[in-house]
């Protein structure tokens, strides 16, 4: 049930909408800093969002939902198979810097021994609808994020909006149709267990924020969650830990004098989150008892090549070895996969690509959004690291084919114009483990996320996506 052309192209209802739906926005705190006075919250906007909510269908959905606890003992599994992260990624930390920091990491806590049996995740596997020539839907997955997955907080708040838009523009039936949804809970409820399971009451929570903070809204949803339990919570930046973090006898970490239960990062998924200093910090807080949101392996698990590895015949059946229908349902999400290692395989990968580069996308080892390479931009950038082993520093995948829907773009200082977009839909998925026992392990909600079409790549902190709802047909 797409809202008809009559209302999309309805100019004066439109423009009412348009002002109810910036006031509804902030009345309902979908809230964002500026970019002019990023780390003050004296000057905020709306974060930027559709209009009214976009068309997707029901039963990919519900696929989506079901398959993320299936996702998430699939990335927990990967953290703790030394070999495969090994044998995965060597050929990536040759030629990738960044990869090969987090790696060299990874392999001080091995030798060392970890400290913490208890793992939290906090993940969010991201798809787009996939259009075949037969108009099927299908369910492909773009990759799924172990580290700083963002907008559980705001997408926690969205749904009134849109559920209040479609009210006033007359549309009672739709507006029946957009779900509740509240990730910051469910986020929440995993670090409130681990938090917990760590046993001190007087341990703080820290999140681990970056410099620049336009988006603290998001993350503040969460944190509000965890103070409503009682539970203690910091917000610290690579800088602090490395002046005022020290680890004592026993390996408990200590930020300005208080013991941290739980690091869950925020920042830290980009070189340029680094320097010298917070490489140092981030190799205390790993060999520390405190419980890491991720731990260095499960970081390592949501990198491409990682993903690339597990699309090979065989491989997802070493994580599920009793369990097929979840290796079934896995599958099912995965796009076509190509590894770019040096040998006749990769060379083949680069073939095809030189051949159809309008058919894939090149993905670098990077998180945040606006790294992939599309077009004429594969063939340049493949030609030039076609015979050197710098080529296995990506992977390639089918560029998926989704339906464009036609909506509006609210974002800050931008005129508002009905434009063909895409959408990208994330879950998230939770869990918490101690030792062996799995003791947690939920889907904690959704996110929704749309671009004009004429952007190949970018997310909302990029400042190309904006935040939307599902509107289940």
């Amino acid at each position: 049930m797409a809202l008809p052309e009559d209302v999309l192209t309805n100019g004066a209802l439109i423009r009412d909408l348009e002002e109810v739906a910036k006031d509804i926005a902030l009345l309902h705190g979908v809230l964002m800093r500026t970019k002019e006075t990023p780390n003050s919250s004296e000057v905020v906007s709306y974060a930027p969002f559709t209009l009214f909510p976009s068309p997707v269908p029901r039963a990919v959905f519900h696929q989506a939902l079901a398959v993320q606890p299936h996702f998430n003992r699939l990335v927990d599994r990967i953290s703790q198979d030394p070999n495969f992260l090994k044998e995965a990624l060597a050929s990536t930390i040759k030629v990738d810097d960044f990869t090969a920091r987090l790696f060299s990491i990874y392999r001080h806590v091995l030798q060392e021994g970890r400290s913490q049996s208890i793992v939290v995740g906090l993940n969010r596997s991201d798809y787009m609808l996939d259009q075949g020539p037969d108009g099927s839907t299908a369910l492909k997955q773009i990759e799924i994020n172990t580290i700083a997955a963002s907008f559980g907080g705001l997408s926690s708040r969205t749904p009134d909006v849109h559920r209040h838009i479609l009210k006033v523009a007359g549309r009672l039936e739709e507006q029946k149709l957009v779900l509740d949804n509240n990730p910051a809970a469910g986020l929440a409820r995993a670090l409130a267990k681990a938090w917990e399971l760590y046993g001190s009451e007087r341990a703080v929570v820290m999140f681990l924020v970056e410099d620049v903070q336009m988006n603290i809204y998001d993350h503040r949803y969460v944190e509000n969650e965890l103070w409503n339990r009682n539970i203690p919570v910091i917000r610290r930046r690579f800088d602090d830990v490395y002046k005022t973090g020290s680890l004592d006898n026993d390996k408990r970490l200590f930020v300005d004098g208080k013991e941290v239960a739980i690091v869950y990062f925020r920042n830290g998924y980009m070189p340029q989150n680094y320097t010298e200093q917070s490489w140092e910090a981030r190799l205390m807080m790993e060999r520390s008892l405190a419980v890491k949101c991720p731990d260095i392996s499960t970081h390592l698990a949501g990198t491409k090549k990682v993903q690339q590895e597990l699309a090979r015949p065989g491989v997802l059946e070493k994580f599920f070895p009793d369990d097929p229908e979840a290796v079934t349902q896995i599958r099912a999400t995965f796009a076509g996969l190509y590894t770019l290692d040096m040998g006749a395989e990769g060379d083949k990968t680069v073939a095809m690509a030189l051949a159809n580069p309008d058919q894939f996308v090149l993905k670098p080892q990077r998180e945040g959004g606006g790294n992939n390479i599309y077009g004429a931009d594969i063939c340049q950038v493949l030609e030039s690291v076609k015979d050197s082993t710098e080529r296995t520093a990506y992977i390639l995948m089918d560029k998926i084919q989704p339906q464009p829907v036609h909506n509006y773009l609210l974002r800050r200082g931008s005129p508002l114009k009905l434009c063909t977009c895409l959408s990208e839909l994330g879950v998230f998925g939770t869990y918490v483990r101690q030792g062996t026992d799995m003791l947690l392990n939920e889907c904690a909600g959704h996110l929704l996320r749309t671009k004009s079409a004429e952007h190949s790549d970018g997310g909302v902190a990029a400042g190309v996506a904006v935040l939307d709802n599902p509107l289940l047909v």
